[in-house]
């Protein structure tokens, strides 16, 4: 039986992908440290220091052959390491090959350079989210572009905004995770072949044109220098999770609240059952947001370790390496889970405008309170204006009253604003949007410009 969510047959789905445990798989796994020890052989041939019929053989073996898994991980055990026990059978595959197999290299650069192939295809499959997800906010915040609603500063009214800009600011997040993970590629997606201390003295002065080929075969970038103990490629790449994460965890957020009964503004996509309570029939509770809410703060946590993991001793570290081991492949399946929530809940989120409108009037005109001071301000003075608007606020408060009906009253505001109807015009709150509308347009600019500059 599994013991963790991530391998549960109840709960995988719930905290990764079926596509993304196909990446970080035991056979996914160590089919990269076969390809790896195939396009060492194949660049070693290139490069002349191992016959081509020995590097051809190896290849050859390492597609076809069939691993001892419980040989294996019984080594593996006694070891600590996967990668000679995988030698020796790749080895003996290779029959008179085999003594070619593993030449110059160490465990960590098999081990690394695999880790990289699996962090590459992660990394498609987050980016292809990623846009997909862009895609989503994109048509919800053009559709709402002008449906006002409450924009709310420390949990209170504060001044009206529309739905279409929340989105947009969502939106503009994403956008900047697009272009942080294109960014990342060349600094986290290095091969690595460096030897025992890292220096290549196992094969010599062509060393350097040997990894360049070995980087080559595989598609990878060729390092400066070697990066055994410096972690920060491999650091960043789980960092990149964190932010995606905080940004769908922060969307869920908002979701999430304005999905409660008291505000009653959005609700999740319906499926049926979905978000059920086993005692409450009226239930239908926000799953994909917290789903989204618990991926973000478990990835922060292994951020956290990634970092403890860049303090490595010397030239070889003493136990830092391992928790990559733990946390590189959580964070994805996590990370995965959460885009793949976001897309769904977003796609069929239920957007309720005339909920939106019934709460702009929940604080009969106090929400915009500012757009009578500032219209009164230039006949009256800006803080003569704002103790005058301040005291009608004051008096709506205590007394129950609409602001617009009391502001009436005041002799100075009606003359400043030019008569009754001007004072409701302005206590009107989708007559105080701001440049919502403008704001959404030019992220949606910039979006459409970067997807079609990328694509």
């Amino acid at each position: 039986m599994a013991s963790t969510v991530f391998d549960s047959v109840l709960f995988r789905d719930m905290f990764g992908t079926a596509e993304m445990r196909a990446v970080f798989s035991d056979e996914a796994l160590i089919g990269r440290y076969l390809e790896t020890e195939a396009a060492l052989a194949r660049a070693q041939a290139r490069a002349g220091v191992v016959p081509k019929d020995a590097a051809a053989a190896i290849d050859a073996a390492s597609r076809s052959i069939k691993l001892d898994f419980d040989k294996l991980r019984h080594e593996t055990e006694i070891v600590g390491y996967p990668i000679l026990p995988l030698v020796h059978q790749l080895s003996e595959a290779a029959g008179e090959a085999g003594r070619y197999v593993h030449w110059g290299a160490t465990t960590q650069d098999i081990m690394d350079t695999a880790n990289v192939l699996q962090i590459r295809a992660a990394l498609d499959i987050v980016a292809r989210d990623l846009r997909e997800l862009r895609t989503i906010l994109a048509g919800l915040a053009r559709k709402h572009r002008d449906t006002p609603m409450a924009g709310r500063t420390h949990l209170q009214q504060a001044l009206p905004v529309t739905f279409g800009y929340k989105v947009a600011i969502w939106l503009s997040s994403i956008d900047r995770h697009i272009e942080r993970v294109d960014q990342a590629r060349p600094r986290i997606l290095l091969g690595e072949f460096s030897g025992a201390a890292g220096t290549l003295a196992s094969v010599g002065d062509g060393g350097l044109e040997m990894q360049r080929l070995f980087c080559d075969e595989l598609g990878l970038y060729q390092p400066p220098i070697t990066w055994h103990v410096a972690r920060d490629g491999i650091a960043e790449a789980a960092t990149l999770l964190g932010l995606v994460t905080g940004t769908l965890g922060k969307i869920a957020t908002d979701v999430m609240l304005m999905c409660a009964t008291e505000f009653g503004e959005l609700s999740e996509p319906f499926v049926h059952g979905r978000g059920a309570s086993s005692t409450m029939p009226q239930k239908r509770n926000p799953i994909s947001s917290e789903l989204m809410l618990a991926a973000a703060k478990a990835v922060r946590q292994h951020v956290a370790t990634m970092l403890d993991g860049m303090i490595h001793d010397f030239e070889r570290a003493t136990g830092p390496w391992h928790l990559e081991w733990v946390s590189l492949p959580e964070s994805f399946l996590l990370t995965a889970s959460s885009l793949a929530n976001a897309k769904f809940m977003l796609a069929g989120l239920v957007v309720h405008e005339d909920r939106m409108r019934a709460n702009l009037g929940l604080t009969h005109g106090l929400i915009v309170a500012e757009a009578v001071m500032m219209a009164a301000a230039p006949k009256l003075g800006r803080q003569h204006a704002h103790d005058v608007v301040y005291d009608a606020c004051r008096k709506a408060i205590e007394g129950g009253g609409d602001l617009a009906d009391i502001l009436s009253g005041v002799p100075e505001i009606v003359a400043a604003l030019g008569g009754v109807d001007a004072i409701r015009r302005h206590c009107d709150p989708a007559n105080y949007l701001g440049l919502s509308g403008q704001m959404v347009d030019r992220v949606l600019g910039l979006s459409a410009d970067a997807g079609e500059t990328a694509g």
